[in-house]
């Protein structure tokens, strides 16, 4: 899951040195939701496995 954030933010870093704006923003939206969704994930594996 972090790998696809990290690719998402990449794409969004490259157009947006190339100016595409709209096709940045998306791809930065969906990576900030990737990662966060890769947090959450990580934070409840850790919870689980102490337990």
């Amino acid at each position: 899951m972090l790998h696809y954030a990290v690719v998402f933010f990449v794409i969004a870093l490259i157009a947006a040195v190339l100016g595409f704006g709209g096709l940045a923003a998306g791809a930065a939206g969906i990576a900030k939701i990737l990662f966060f969704v890769f947090l959450i994930m990580a934070a409840i594996a850790f919870f689980r496995g102490r337990g």
